[in-house]
Order: structure tokens, then C-alpha cells, then sequence
């Protein structure tokens, strides 16, 4: 009975446990507006990676791409949001994380929010101009090198497992919406 007592007074401090080191989480600027910030990184990473002649040279597009590729292979997997996913979209989001952390020179082991802030911070620093800034954003022992990193941003080689995994992503993304649509509300297509 005491053992009972005892749990049933620590369910309030289970609501109140710190994220695991392994989650991150995009910033406030990650979308302009009321959007939903996880929304615009499926859809934008897929955009980004499937087209990736649009980053050619911007290498403050190609972090933002990279920094939600970071992001959505902690959310996909383990988010609540995303139960109804087919469970290869999480397993390929980790495997072009991992594709891109050694294309960029990131450490394996690094946390995905470290990384994540990073990223956002040189891509703010690239695009107000600040080539310095942006180097220094991307601290080691992280980035092996911040202006090597810089510069792969700036010319991306081909990334296929991560053109794969957005575009999967974005595909099981749209196939739950809409099935949310007609299974869930809305009058299944009777006027």
C-alpha cells in the first residue's frame, strides 16, 4: 500500500520530466507566422532535397534543409503526432541524418539540438551577410571544421538517402492528412 501511495504522489512530476538529450526541437523563426513548424520542415525538406539545384550556392538555404532533416529524425520517430506513420519513415529520416552529418563533417554522436541551433544560427549569420559569424556558429568539437561545413553547405554533393527519406516523409505526410480527411471529418465527398 505504501509503494502505492508513493507512485500515486510522483504522477504529477512525470508530466514535468526534461526532454531526452537525444530530441530537439526547431526555433521560434524555424516559420514565419502561426504555421505549424514541423509541417513546413517535411515539406520544405522535400522540396529542398528533391530540387537541390535551389541550394546550389546558398548555403543559408542548405543549412535551414539540413537543420529540419536534423529535426524531423527525432520527431518522426519518437512524436505522438506521428503513431500512424509507417515506421521506415523514422528509420530512413535517421539514416539521412547520418548521411548528412558525414557529408557536412558533423560529429556522430552529436546532440541533434546542438546541431540544430547551430545550423539555424549560421543560416541567420549567412544571410544578414556575416561569413565570420557563420563560421563561428558552427563550434567543434560539432562541426569538425565550421568553414569546411560552410562550404559543403554552399556546394552539396548528392545526398540520395536524404532526397529518399524527405520525400518519403512528405508522401506519408500527405497520405495521413488525407486520410484524416475522410475518415475523420469533413463529409467524405457528399455535397
Amino acid at each position: 500500500m505504501r509503494r502505492i501511495a508513493t507512485l500515486v504522489a510522483l504522477l504529477p512530476l512525470a508530466g514535468c520530466a526534461v526532454a531526452p538529450a537525444s530530441h530537439a526541437v526547431l526555433p521560434n523563426d524555424a516559420v514565419v507566422g502561426a504555421g505549424d513548424p514541423t509541417r513546413a520542415a517535411i515539406i520544405g525538406s522535400a522540396y529542398a532535397f528533391a530540387s537541390p539545384g535551389t541550394m546550389a550556392g546558398r548555403p543559408d538555404a542548405a543549412a535551414r534543409a539540413a537543420a529540419q532533416v536534423e529535426f524531423l529524425a527525432t520527431e518522426i520517430p519518437a512524436g505522438p503526432r506521428w503513431t500512424g506513420y509507417d515506421r521506415l519513415v523514422g528509420q530512413e529520416l535517421v539514416a539521412a541524418r547520418d548521411e548528412l552529418r558525414l557529408a557536412l563533417g558533423v560529429a556522430p554522436d552529436a546532440p541533434p539540438q546542438v546541431v540544430v541551433d547551430a545550423l539555424y544560427n549560421a543560416s541567420r549569420a549567412l544571410r544578414s551577410g556575416d561569413q565570420a559569424a557563420a563560421a563561428l556558429a558552427l563550434p567543434g568539437p560539432v562541426f569538425r571544421d565550421g568553414p569546411a561545413t560552410l562550404a559543403r553547405l554552399g556546394d552539396l554533393p548528392p545526398l540520395p538517402r536524404t532526397r529518399l527519406a524527405t520525400a518519403l516523409t512528405n508522401q506519408e505526410f500527405l497520405r495521413v492528412e488525407q486520410d484524416g480527411r475522410i475518415n475523420g471529418g469533413g463529409d467524405g465527398g457528399k455535397d
